[in-house]
């Protein structure tokens, strides 16, 4: 349990830190970027909110308000809640074309900052539970490292940095987004600003 919450901080640390980002646009308060890596793509919404980084981190860590702002997301349970810092949550999406709604087992890592320089972190990563196996109903998805980091501003905003490695789990939700075709990316940066503000 200790290896698992470390290393998903470790990996969104790791993510954060990769050099070779590519902004592909720009609004107001909002920039994505993207990275690819073999197969591997990446993304980055990076948020200008102006409420205090304490006050962002504790909304975007419970992942229960997360429906309120993310319409990706229908329902989200807490299954296990592990310690202070670490809960696994249970979370269902709706389905796209074609496709059964998806659910996912997430592990959410929340830490505060050590040094005044350093972000808050809220880590996201698919883990196995014995007692919620896949249901016939919904297509079980991973997610392999997801997550925010919020920059302190000052004393009344902050930087919300919101991260996703994508797999093909989460890949029809963004697929018509990052071709340009779709703002489903922007619109909900701008509904998580609404909801932190």
């Amino acid at each position: 349990q200790a290896y698992l919450s470390y290393s998903n901080i470790a990996a969104l640390t790791h993510l954060a830190r990769k050099s070779g980002w590519d902004i592909t646009r720009t609004l107001d308060n909002v920039k994505i970027w993207t990275h690819e890596e073999g197969a591997v793509l990446s993304f980055k919404v990076e948020m200008q909110v102006k409420v205090p980084s304490h006050v962002a981190f504790s909304l975007l860590s419970d992942f229960r308000l997360r429906q309120r702002w993310d319409r990706h997301f229908l329902t989200c349970e807490v299954l296990q809640a592990v310690s202070e810092e670490e809960k696994i949550y249970r979370l269902t999406a709706p389905p796209t074309t074609g496709h059964k709604p998806r659910d996912f087992v997430i592990l959410v890592s929340q830490r505060q900052p050590c040094r005044p320089q350093e972000p808050y972190m809220v880590a996201v990563r698919s883990v196995t539970l014995r007692a919620v196996p896949p249901s016939p109903e919904f297509c079980r998805s991973e997610i392999l490292c997801a997550g925010f980091q919020i920059h302190s501003n000052g004393s009344s905003s902050c930087t919300v940095c919101y991260f996703n490695q994508v797999t093909s789990g989460v890949m029809p939700y963004l697929a018509a987004n990052l071709t340009g075709s779709s703002k489903s990316i922007e619109d909900t940066a701008l509904e998580c600003i609404k909801f932190l503000e």
